[in-house]
């Protein structure tokens, strides 16, 4: 089973499994290289999976649909290029032999999910669309922070090995912030060295792995003293772990 991401837009990955035969999708926001995808490794596109309805992550399901006859699949509560599976929090699909599992994960948008295979290939992988980024985290344009607080926590609870798939070349950016609030993290310096290198050489930061996040992304460790102490110096009134996420991530939108 091979993973690929597939550069779209300025910054968007479309990430691509497949086994040489059979692919699958995520969040296809421009058809177009998809096709090209599907082409140059001469594979069959089987299934769409669409984390939430940001037009980026949407744009190309129809042309897709009706070129392969894929089978769509995307959240329950948002509004969604039709006709598709519709799914919720616990619901298991079945795409290329693999068993993902649904995971709501709302804050960037209401409806928000997330796919989790517990076994590709004998690594977990987390399709997680704009809730997770590398050394970051979505914006809340919908959710509140309490409940993106909690869905990174969900996230953060899967197993350390699994493959962490975000959707945007966010990485350096990220990173940026969060040496500015976590400035002590030996971790985080040499991360942000190898993405840069990485980014320099024209390779994708991504994927990244739960077991990095844990150690270097900001919003995975805001219950840290170190990231207390930031959020209080940005906003005095971080107090408890909701508004000490609040501050970071309202800091993060000025930065």
């Amino acid at each position: 089973m091979k993973l690929i991401p597939i550069p779209a837009f300025a910054d968007n990955y479309i990430w691509m499994l497949h086994d040489e035969g059979r692919a699958l999708v995520v969040d296809p926001g421009d058809p177009q290289p998809v096709f090209k995808a599907l082409q140059d490794l001469d594979v069959k596109l089987e299934a769409i999976l669409v984390t939430h309805h940001h037009h980026d992550h949407t744009g190309g399901v129809d042309a897709l649909r009706v070129s392969t006859g894929a089978t769509v699949f995307g959240p329950l509560k948002e509004t969604m290029p039709e006709p598709l599976t519709r799914l919720k929090d616990g619901d298991q699909l079945r795409a290329l032999g693999l068993s993902f599992r649904v995971m709501d994960v709302p804050g960037h948008t209401a409806g928000h999910i997330a796919y989790f295979c517990e076994n590709a290939d004998g690594t977990p992988l987390l399709f997680c669309g704009d809730t997770l980024f590398s050394a970051g985290c979505g914006r809340l344009f919908e959710g509140t922070p309490a409940q993106m607080l909690t869905s990174l926590d969900r996230l953060a609870a899967l197993p350390e090995s699994t493959r962490v798939c975000c959707t945007h070349e966010y990485t350096l950016s990220n990173l940026k912030f969060a040496c500015t609030v976590d400035p002590d993290n030996e971790t985080l310096k040499r991360y942000r060295e190898s993405a840069q290198v990485l980014r320099d050489n024209g390779q994708p930061t991504l994927p990244s792995s739960l077991a990095l996040e844990r150690q270097i992304n900001p919003f995975l460790r805001t219950r840290q003293p170190a990231l207390i102490q930031a959020a209080q110096s940005f906003d005095a009134k971080a107090h408890d772990d909701v508004s000490t996420f609040a501050a970071l991530r309202k800091w993060k939108n000025q930065f």
